[in-house]
């Protein structure tokens, strides 16, 4: 039966991979998607044929219970609470690993790492380990989801002293994980969980809103490596195979998300931008003034243009409007119109949000492009038609030293011939930063809710 469950782990692993490869590409995600499903399917009905499973009713009851709340929740879900919906989940990842150390920890004979007060050193470390990631993604990704979610204010919150005290923490953690394996003592296990829960809140809060995706991705690679560390204490080879792949793939992500923003992935966890309290709206832009225009408007501009790049971005979002984008864009290409998608990479409040989004409105995958395959075509772009993006198109960030974003790569809307903006107002965006976008000659913004303003241009077009 090992041999039979070793290979059946193998082949779920290669599933894994196959899934990972698949989700890198909209047009594979639903094949990586399916490679997953089947390699989660084979790894459940293994673990429950496993000779030391003896009671299976228990086993059952969390499946059925677990399974059924997955299931409401995928059911139900907003796609524009997905971002928060990952943090939470995140944090289950980071509770299981606190709780099978623990369990480790008290009945060593049962994972044969030892008897209690007398556990294997190596176990020691793995369980020390898993325990301390374990408990610092559990806290880390609650307050993600809070900041997310609306419930714990989004911007940065910072106190005097907070890095210094982060790093005496860190320190502690490092000397209690060394008298644990010294000593085996419950009271520096029970150490470690603690004070790894409060550095999880200490590491997260001070981290605005506008490098959250960064985070999100993190707590991502965090969770992966809880698993991993107990993978090696319940000597699962399969925990270990998904944990590194989930941790290096955090990880990576993680520096495309910083690179994308032109961000130091340090300087993002020790406080990140987004948390600055000026107040948003217009006020310190002097006495420049925005072009508003309505829906008839646009729809003339883009009916007599040949050529649209459509930046969706969060407000999209938030007002389900890729439906009636789609539409939008199928009237012009009927009428010879030449329209293209462009995504940057943290365009919403995670990777690939927007992909997700007009992947469900079934736009063509080859009219989506990437910043890097695009930003080159704006300045031939009769129409930039921007719906709920906002720091993305910034100019701020090319041409203001002294603002928070500056560096980070942008889209170059401004340099097309109209730039149509819908926004509900003329107020800041994710980051709390002004965007100057607003006032350009070439700029008309549309008010409204995103998806009714495009309704009412598809009702001007027809």
């Amino acid at each position: 039966m090992t041999i039979i469950s070793s290979l059946i782990y193998l082949i779920a692993s290669v599933l894994f991979i196959l899934a990972l490869r698949g989700l890198s590409h909209p047009e594979s995600a639903r094949k990586g998607l399916t490679f997953g499903i089947v390699g989660m399917a084979l790894v459940m009905v293994t673990a429950l044929f496993d000779p030391r499973v003896s009671e299976w009713l228990w086993i059952i009851i969390g499946v059925g219970i677990g399974g059924s709340i997955g299931a409401y929740i995928a059911r139900n879900i907003e796609m524009t609470a997905l971002p928060q919906l990952i943090a939470a989940f995140h944090s289950l990842v980071g509770m299981s690993a606190v709780c099978v150390a623990g369990a480790a920890f008290y009945n060593p004979e049962n994972y044969d790492i030892g008897i209690p007060g007398d556990i294997k050193l190596v176990s020691l470390i793995e369980m020390s380990l898993g325990l301390a990631i374990g408990a610092i993604t559990f806290t880390g990704s609650i307050v993600a989801w809070g900041k997310l979610q609306g419930i714990i204010n989004g911007k940065s919150v910072v106190f005097s002293g907070q890095h210094k005290l982060n790093a005496l923490l860190g320190i502690s953690l490092m000397v209690m994980l060394v008298l644990l394996c010294a000593t085996g003592s419950a009271f520096w296990f029970w150490g470690i969980a603690i004070f790894a829960l409060i550095l999880g809140v200490l590491m997260i809060i001070p981290i605005g809103s506008a490098d959250m995706p960064v985070i999100i991705s993190m707590l991502n690679s965090y969770s992966g490596w809880a698993a991993a560390g107990i993978g090696f204490t319940l000597h699962n080879n399969l925990l270990i195979i998904i944990g590194a792949l989930v941790g290096a793939s955090g990880a990576i992500l993680s520096y495309i998300m910083c690179k994308g923003m032109n961000r130091s992935f340090f300087n993002v966890i020790l406080g990140g931008f987004g948390g600055n309290d000026s107040v948003s709206g217009v006020q310190d832009m002097g006495d420049r003034s925005a072009k508003i225009g309505a829906a008839e408007d646009a729809a003339y501009i883009m009916k007599n243009a040949s050529k649209v790049i459509i930046i969706p971005g969060y407000g999209m979002a938030v007002a389900q409007a890729q439906h009636a984008l789609r539409e939008m864009a199928d009237i012009l290409k009927a009428d010879g119109v030449d329209v293209k998608y462009a995504i940057h990479p943290v365009a919403g409040r995670m990777p690939g949000h927007m992909n997700v989004l007009l992947a469900e409105a079934t736009v063509p995958y080859d009219e989506v492009f990437e910043m890097e395959d695009i930003n080159r075509d704006f300045a031939q772009a009769d129409v930039a038609y921007v719906i709920g993006a906002n720091d993305i198109t910034n100019p701020s960030a090319k041409n203001d030293p002294t603002s928070p974003i500056y560096g980070m790569p942008i889209l170059d809307v401004e340099k097309a011939k109209t730039v149509l903006f819908v926004k509900r107002s003329l107020g800041s965006g994710y980051a709390g930063i002004d965007n100057s976008l607003f006032f350009e000659q070439n700029t008309m913004m549309l008010l409204g809710d995103a998806k009714k303003m495009t309704e009412n241009i598809i009702k001007a077009m027809e």
